[in-house]
């Protein structure tokens, strides 16, 4: 039997993700990083970006507004603000956060506090329909 890492991600909502999954593929701070069972003790600052699993062929995608991943005797637990399956996406909702970041970012300067807040929204909704986008596609 193939070794498993179990995959905990957890949101202040609610437990999202609670399964045994073959690998993991997230967007750390310092780039992408993939984890196999057996991976070496492992602690990263997560940004917004796609993270997606493999459970067999089966490969599933969340998008994540950033957060921590912590890898630790086969178990990776993410604790991110928030996360989200393609099919949970609201595609117009978040076409109207990018569309409202895009128009902050051109109105601030960019010693503006604001101006790095509108980048993190900006990028969090390129996630949100990048990860939409292909779960329609699926």
């Amino acid at each position: 039997m193939a070794e498993k890492i179990k995959l905990r991600v957890v949101t202040p909502s609610r437990l999202m993700l609670d399964e045994e999954v073959d690998e993991v593929t997230a967007t750390g701070e310092l780039g992408e990083f993939g984890v196999l069972p057996n991976h070496i003790a492992f602690l990263s600052t997560l940004v917004p970006g796609e993270m997606s699993f493999k459970q067999g062929a089966n490969r599933r995608m969340l998008a994540v507004s950033g957060g921590y991943a912590e890898v630790l005797d086969n178990v990776m637990t993410v604790l991110a603000p928030a996360a989200e399956f393609g099919a949970e996406i609201d595609s117009a909702r978040a076409q109207r956060a990018k569309e409202r970041a895009e128009k902050q970012l051109a109105d601030f300067n960019r010693e503006e506090k604001d101006f790095e807040l509108a980048e993190v929204a900006l990028q969090r909704a390129l996630v949100r329909l990048q990860v939409a986008s292909k779960e329609a596609r699926r």
